[in-house]
């Protein structure tokens, strides 16, 4: 769990300012960029484990930082999988409000600083929608962080892979038990989401036109 919210704090960093530069910004490019980034939204976790793999192994080009089968390339394996959806799911919520909202906050003198800040919050629960989307890819992973971290006991062993051992050494019930537990605590997490996206929508239509 604590590989998977790094990943998607990293995720979030990376992506939602990404994501509302595309959102709201025209340039050369730019329609490559966001079939690159759909694209990338359906990466398999196995490619990219083993694109992360290599990079981190004794000769790769990251060779020398000694990351593989650590917790730090876990994160950097999940990292790479959740931004490319936290960014073009930003993207998409900010698409969807930025033609109502711009004009409006540009008549009222706002600066650009103040017009961009606006729309993210306007969109925060379309983009907090794509952050439970890339949570739950994050914890349900299993195929980049068991390349990356080696299921290594009490060091780079997380849910996913250690459902997978479990079933592998033929105790279903301890798998089953993992699994509900992971299940509860996507499920906390989505609660928490889905009451603050409600709690804007109210605030949203509280506000008088």
């Amino acid at each position: 769990m604590q590989v998977s919210t790094i990943a998607i704090i990293v995720g979030m960093l990376i992506g939602i300012p990404c994501g509302a530069f595309l959102g709201l910004y025209s340039f050369p490019g730019k329609r490559l960029i966001i079939i690159l980034v759909f694209t990338f939204m359906g990466l398999p976790p196995v490619l990219i484990g083993v694109i992360v793999y290599i990079m981190l192994s004794k000769y790769g080009l990251l060779g020398f930082l000694q990351l593989l089968f650590t917790p730090e390339a876990m994160i950097i394996a999940q990292s790479i999988l959740v931004t490319p959806i936290i960014t073009g799911l930003t993207m998409s919520a900010i698409q969807a409000r930025e033609r109502t909202y711009w004009e409006t906050a540009k008549s009222l003198g706002a600066t650009p600083l103040q017009l961009v800040w606006t729309i993210l919050k306007e969109a925060r629960s379309g983009i907090w929608s794509g952050i439970s989307t890339a949570y739950g890819r994050a914890i349900s992973e299993v195929g980049a962080v068991m390349l990356v971290g080696g299921n290594i006991e009490h060091e780079t062993r997380v849910m996913t892979t250690a459902i997978i051992l479990e079933t592998r050494k033929g105790s279903f019930d301890v798998a089953l038990q993992i699994g509900i537990v992971l299940l509860l605590i996507s499920f906390v997490f989505n609660s928490f989401l889905v009451a603050g996206a409600l709690q804007n929508l109210n605030n949203g239509r509280d506000k008088p036109r």
